[in-house]
């Protein structure tokens, strides 16, 4: 075991608060929370159970790691939720001077769409 690996080594939690392992040196039955959102899991509200160190650009790097079994299913959003989000995108997609929907979003700054700033009337 390198220096590096070994300083980062401490699976009771004794020296970090938490149980600590190096990179790629963690055991089964723990992921980050992107790799519980790959499987579609969340934490559940739980606090991290282990976390993983290494040495990174601008210093000691972190992840935190979850417990599998305690993971839960992600919350899928409602047909009333995706209705909603829908309306909202429709909204900052459409031009206020000249009620056009866009393909894009307009800008805050602007206020329009690029085509009424210009001075458009398309």
């Amino acid at each position: 075991m390198s220096r590096i690996r070994a300083a980062f080594w401490d699976p009771e939690g004794t020296r970090h608060g938490l149980p600590t392992f190096w990179w790629k040196g963690a055991p089964d039955g723990y992921a980050t929370r992107r790799q519980l959102r790959k499987q579609g899991l969340c934490p559940g509200g739980h606090e991290p159970a282990a976390q993983i160190l290494w040495a990174g650009v601008g210093g000691t790097r972190t992840a935190y790691l979850y417990r599998l079994d305690l993971a839960r299913p992600k919350r899928t959003a409602t047909p009333a939720v995706r209705t909603a989000l829908a309306a909202a995108m429709r909204a900052r997609r459409t031009c206020k001077s000249c009620r056009r929907e866009r393909p894009y979003c307009i800008p805050r700054s602007l206020g329009e769409c690029l085509t009424c700033h210009d001075g458009g009337t398309t």
